[in-house]
């Protein structure tokens, strides 16, 4: 039987692009793990993908897993079949450019595809104390 488990992320950018730093928070049952890294020069898309991927890449074995994120580009291009349309068109965009970030959008469907993974869109700077604690992470990451 799978594992249950619930992934925070967020990714932050001083300017963008600029240093980076992305952040996640890992919850199984009662425990909790937090992780975070940071890149010197960056997007803010990049990071926010980079925090999926390294939550993801802690899991040790096949996992049902729910993801939250602020992040409308990645959640939005899995739960709207962003993903599967670029695939499509040779990870060309609707107006036929090069999809953006494609070496992290590969890296994530790999990691995804060992999991039962459910993403979730959450508010952004609101009210949502483990979205605000991944945000602050991933600020204080960008300064090392």
């Amino acid at each position: 039987m799978k594992k249950d488990v619930i992934i925070y992320t967020d990714g932050a950018c001083r300017g963008n692009p600029g240093p980076g730093g992305w952040a996640a928070l890992l919850i199984y049952g009662e425990r909790q793990k937090e992780i975070c890294g940071r890149a010197p020069d960056t997007t803010n898309q990049r990071m926010e993908l980079t925090a999926a991927i390294e939550g993801l890449r802690c899991l040790q074995e096949p996992c049902r897993v729910r993801l939250y994120s602020d992040s409308a580009y990645l959640v939005n291009a899995f739960n709207q079949g962003w993903l599967l349309r670029w695939q499509r068109n040779g990870w060309k965009t609707k107006a036929g450019g090069a999809v953006g970030n494609q070496d992290l959008w590969q890296e994530l469907l790999l990691l995804s595809r060992q999991h039962d993974v459910k993403w979730h869109k959450v508010a952004g700077h609101s009210t949502d104390e483990r979205n605000n604690r991944c945000d602050a992470l991933a600020r204080q990451a960008i300064d090392g």
